[in-house]
């Protein structure tokens, strides 16, 4: 185990230098600090306080999702893994990130400056700074619907995405359509690119053919579905699958604007099973992930790692909750 001596030495400082660089004491320069926590990090050293389990301190760091209200999709997600981190006697600290702290901290100094043990990132897109910092990082991390390959201190978990869009495509296949439309996520995101490929997959194993003018990139909000809905329905689509249940609730509106009943004229599927399905006007049929357990498994996923064990995947199965957003292909007189 790397010692605060070894650390000195290395940097041809005193100890107590070193120490007052990894406590954050304000008589040395910030440039020496940021120094001695980045050779702290080479190093692969870890505070005593992090070691200790009376201290032992996580952080959940949030980007580009919404966490605070039960509607939320991450709501259930940060709170199972709060609830199963206090169980085992970690506290747990939420930290919103933005860009711009990306740029100004790197990951791994950031936790050791910070005396966090690991860390669990949620809503990361592929093009991030930090994304590209865990393709070398020592700090145990675990990402949600993230991989990063050949780090043995990084993990991911998440929902089969594939087996999702395959009940989802199989199921109106069965109900006989074969004119469906796929309105995805946001593009820079691994979980649009898998839902992306296993949509197309899907269709062929069907034998249906994934068509170009049926298929689209959006963002993971309602208002995504007014810009390509008018030109799915216009190319015959029968049924849309979305890319989570809010895209899912944008559609049903937009399919409303423009005189189609649902699941009449068109049926329309989401992702996620976040509260709202239950309640849009017809009930959403969509595919559900359980949050909670992913929460849950996340934090026993980053407690491996925290302990030397190297976790790399963890996905859960997802489940196709059928209610009246979708139907029988309808039938032309």
């Amino acid at each position: 185990m790397v010692t605060i001596k070894e650390i000195a030495e290395k940097l041809g400082v005193s100890i107590s230098t070193v120490s007052k660089g990894l406590n954050g004491a304000s008589d040395i320069s910030d440039e020496l600090k940021q120094i001695v926590l980045d050779t702290a990090v080479e190093m692969g050293y870890s505070t005593k306080r992090s070691r200790n389990e009376k201290y032992r301190k996580l952080a959940i760091f949030v980007e580009n999702m919404e966490y605070s209200n039960m509607d939320d999709f991450g709501y259930d997600i940060v709170l199972g893994f709060k609830q199963n981190a206090f169980r085992h006697k970690f506290e747990v600290e939420i930290i919103p990130v933005t860009p711009s702290i990306q740029e100004q901290e790197r990951y791994d100094t950031y936790l050791l400056k910070h005396q966090y043990c690991g860390a669990f990132l949620v809503g990361f897109a592929l093009h991030d700074e930090w994304m590209k910092q865990l393709e070398t990082t020592t700090m145990p991390t675990i990402l949600l619907d993230n991989f990063i390959p050949e780090n043995p201190t990084v993990g991911y978990v998440g929902t089969d995405n594939a087996e999702g869009i395959d009940m989802a495509v199989k199921y109106l296949h069965n109900l006989g359509h074969k004119k469906i439309a796929f309105l995805n996520g946001s593009l820079h995101s691994k979980v649009s690119e898998d839902r992306q490929k296993a949509f197309e997959s899907s269709m062929q194993k069907c034998g249906l053919v994934p068509e170009k003018n049926l298929m689209a990139y959006g963002f993971y909000v309602a208002d995504s579905a007014k810009y390509h809905v008018p030109g799915f329905l216009s190319n015959g689509a029968t049924a849309i699958i979305c890319g989570n249940d809010l895209i899912a609730s944008g559609v049903i509106n937009e399919c409303k604007i423009r005189g189609f009943k649902v699941p009449d004229d068109i049926s329309v599927i989401g992702f996620d099973d976040i509260p709202i399905a239950s309640t849009t006007e017809p009930p959403l049929s969509t595919v559900r992930q359980e949050r909670n357990e992913l929460g849950r498994c996340a934090f026993v996923a980053l407690n491996s790692l925290i302990n030397h064990i190297p976790i790399s995947i963890t996905l859960l199965r997802p489940q196709l909750i059928i209610r009246e957003s979708s139907g029988c292909v309808p039938v032309k007189n």
